[in-house]
């Protein structure tokens, strides 16, 4: 989808920050940050994991008060004093966290009109019967194929990229003068990402602004206007139209973070690490075989609801299967009904959603970094507590972590830096078979280098690696084999480079 660019001169600003500056204690994390959004353009926000962008998002959506500066709508000073005060004078944020915006035990209707109860647009006290009129109406404006069924469903249920269109939809149903949306593709679809395009790009024809936080170059070069780049808490460079994405890579990282990742020398053989034989990703999907072998990366590829995550599980213990098939790790049968089953036999998983399936709230990287591993740091019934400060701190500097130290709680950090801590609590002993979730989302273009140059490394000591993900160029990055999934079903097995990416989208998309 290509848009058109407007070439007349630039409207005055609906919002600009003038020397933003946010401490925590003596933790400076913006340093005075000067930006402006103009009505009816989007402005792509680039910057490294811990540069600062999550703190700026919040700082905007009225989540955090600035130490000093000032915010300035329409040319007039205001005070984004809390997310309610924010929401009235138009400026709407989707963040990248389902979990800080959407509320368990209540329905998809429900959290959809939540914004209007809390700004008075909606009764209070009312039943999910007398909401769903305003759902539907809110579903339908939006194009969304959301039935009473799904209307009246507890969202505690629901997948992550459905999680993902209910906040976008709950945010675009009014009409904001400022849009903010943090990785608001993530956890879509090719085709669900299109129409949030299309939305976004309407969006900005009615002269909304629009700051679009993404780390996807390709996504930034179809929707943006202008680019800014935040480095350390200060904006150290901006684009618009013709974009020189090395120049804003460079900005974003440094000198040399352009550079490809190294392909090391694999121990590809005949070896088979893992096979899986007779299993049925989903009641009605045939039966698949396959066969993964030590010392190479496997890329299993394919679109929202193809099986990769419950094919994951499975092989981790998470889930039986609706018809379970038969599995061998090294020639010796491999039955995991649990994951503690799995961990035992040395095969580990990096879960799709991080937040939920990997982290607890308020754990120090110290103790969600020896969390699986309890009897590593004990001796007798005691824990050592230095011990486990001390892998941790070594894991920090080799993953090159952006934290204050072992003791800082893992859900203050930056989502890259918590993917670099998922992935190095389990790489801190060589694996069988390292299974990876998409691990690259919501990370920035450094974390996913470092991760795929870990991966490629563990790969090139043995282990079967795995990486599961929806995103071609990504599986490029890392993959040497790649495994299309349709439906529960494999469409494509090749070698990644004798292959294309029309072959391989080809095989994504076809029909059973």
């Amino acid at each position: 989808m290509s848009t058109p660019r407007d070439t007349q001169p630039l409207p005055p600003p609906v919002l600009e920050l003038r020397g933003i500056r946010k401490s925590f204690g003596a933790n400076a994390v913006l340093k005075g940050v000067d930006l402006s959004l103009r009505p009816g353009r989007i402005t792509a926000l680039l910057g490294a994991n811990g540069a600062g962008k999550s703190t700026l998002i919040k700082a905007l959506s009225g989540v955090h008060e600035p130490t000093s500066g000032e915010v300035l709508l329409d040319g007039a000073a205001v005070d984004l004093e809390n997310p309610i005060a924010a929401s009235r004078l138009g400026v709407r944020t989707v963040h990248q966290r389902i979990d800080d915006a959407i509320v368990p035990g209540l329905s998809v209707a429900e959290n959809l009109v939540f914004e209007q109860i809390a700004l008075g647009e909606a009764p209070t006290v009312a039943s999910l019967t007398s909401l769903l009129p305003r759902a539907r109406a809110v579903a339908a404006a939006l194009s969304l194929d959301w039935d009473d069924a799904f209307l009246r469903q507890d969202v505690f249920e629901l997948g992550i990229a459905d999680c993902q269109m209910l906040l976008l939809a709950r945010a675009l149903v009014t009409d904001p003068k400022v849009l903010i949306l943090d990785e608001p593709t993530s956890t879509l679809s090719q085709s669900e990402a299109e129409r949030l395009f299309e939305t976004i790009v309407a969006l900005r024809e009615r002269g909304v602004a629009i700051l679009h936080v993404s780390h996807r170059l390709a996504e930034i070069d179809q929707l943006a206007d202008d680019i800014v780049v935040l480095r350390d808490g200060r904006i150290t460079a901006t684009q618009e139209r013709p974009f020189d994405f090395a120049a804003a890579v460079t900005s974003m990282l440094g000198e040399g973070a352009t550079r490809d990742i190294e392909r090391l020398e694999h121990l590809v053989g005949e070896q088979v690490a893992l096979e899986i034989a007779g299993l049925r990703v989903f009641p009605e999907s045939p039966a698949v075989s396959v066969s993964l072998r030590g010392g190479e990366v496997t890329g299993i590829v394919g679109l929202i609801g193809a099986g990769k995550t419950e094919l994951a599980e499975y092989v981790f213990g998470e889930s039986t299967g609706a018809e379970a098939g038969v599995m061998t790790l090294r020639g010796e049968p491999y039955t995991p009904r649990h994951p503690r089953d799995a961990i035992r036999r040395g095969v580990y998983l990096v879960p799709e959603d991080r937040a939920a399936q990997g982290m607890l709230p308020g754990w120090s990287i110290a103790k969600t970094f020896s969390l699986p591993f309890l009897s590593r740091f004990a001796r007798g019934p005691l824990l050592q507590q230095g011990a486990e400060t001390a892998r941790a701190a070594q894991a920090i500097d080799d993953f090159g972590v952006v934290a204050t130290g072992p003791g800082q709680t893992v859900d203050a950090l930056s989502g890259g830096n918590q993917q670099k801590v998922m992935v190095a609590r389990w790489m801190q002993t060589p694996p069988d078979v390292l299974l990876l979730d998409e691990p690259f989302r919501g990370v920035d273009i450094g974390a996913r280098r470092e991760i795929a140059r870990r991966a490629r490394e563990q790969a090139a000591d043995g282990s079967c690696v795995v990486m599961l993900c929806s995103d071609v160029d990504e599986l490029r990055e890392i993959a040497d084999r790649v495994l299309v999934l349709v439906e529960g079903r494999i469409t494509l097995d090749a070698r990644i480079d004798t292959v294309s990416d029309d072959e391989i989208v080809q095989s994504m998309t076809e029909v059973a």
